[in-house]
C-alpha cells in the first residue's frame, strides 16, 4: 500500500509540475539556440497530436468491443505519443519565440477561442491521463473507468484542437 501512496503523490506532483514548467517556459523571453531543426517541431507535434487522436478513438472502440489487450496497447501508444509531444513542444518553445497569429476578423476570434480552450484543457488533462495510467497499471479498473469518463473526451478534444490550432497558425511560422 505504501508504494501506491507514493506513486499517487508523484502523479499529483507531476500533474502540477508539467503545466507550471510549460507556463514558465512560454514566459521566458531569452531562447537558446538548439539549431534550425527545432523550427520544424510544430509539424512533428501536429503529426503526434493527430496520431494521439486516432489512437484514442481506436482505443475507445477496442474497449467497447471488449478487446482489452488491444485497448491497453492503443492507449499505451497514445500515452507515448503524448509524452513525445510534450518533449518536442518544450524543446520548440525553449529555443524559438512563439508565433503570432496573423488572421483578422472572425477567424481571429475562432483561433483564440480554440487556443485558450486547448491550453486550459491541456493543463488539466495531464492529471486525468496520469491517473488513468496509474489506475490501469495498478489493476484498479473501476477507478480507471471513473477517471477516463472525464479524461478521455478532454484528451481527445485537446489532441484534435491541437491539430486545428496548428493548421490555423502554420502559415505564420518563420523559418
Amino acid at each position: 500500500m505504501e508504494i501506491k501512496w507514493v506513486s499517487r503523490k508523484l502523479v499529483n506532483a507531476v500533474s502540477i509540475a508539467i503545466p507550471l514548467v510549460v507556463a514558465l517556459l512560454l514566459g521566458i523571453r531569452v531562447k537558446f539556440d538548439l539549431g534550425v531543426w527545432t523550427k520544424y517541431l510544430p509539424h512533428l507535434n501536429a503529426v503526434l497530436n493527430s496520431a494521439t487522436a486516432i489512437l484514442l478513438v481506436a482505443g475507445w472502440f477496442a474497449i467497447k468491443n471488449n478487446k482489452r489487450e488491444l485497448h491497453r496497447r492503443l492507449m499505451t501508444m497514445a500515452f507515448y505519443c503524448g509524452s513525445v509531444f510534450l518533449v518536442t513542444y518544450v524543446l520548440y518553445h525553449f529555443s524559438n519565440q512563439s508565433t503570432h497569429f496573423g488572421g483578422e476578423g472572425i477567424i481571429k476570434n475562432v483561433y483564440y477561442t480554440l487556443l485558450i480552450s486547448h491550453i486550459t484543457l491541456a493543463a488539466i488533462v495531464v492529471y486525468f491521463v496520469l491517473m488513468a495510467m496509474y489506475f490501469a497499471l495498478n489493476g484498479e479498473f473501476e477507478e480507471h473507468k471513473r477517471i477516463v469518463k472525464w479524461g478521455h473526451p478532454i484528451w481527445l478534444y485537446v489532441s484534435i484542437t491541437g491539430v486545428i490550432v496548428y493548421l490555423m497558425i502554420s502559415p505564420y511560422y518563420v523559418y
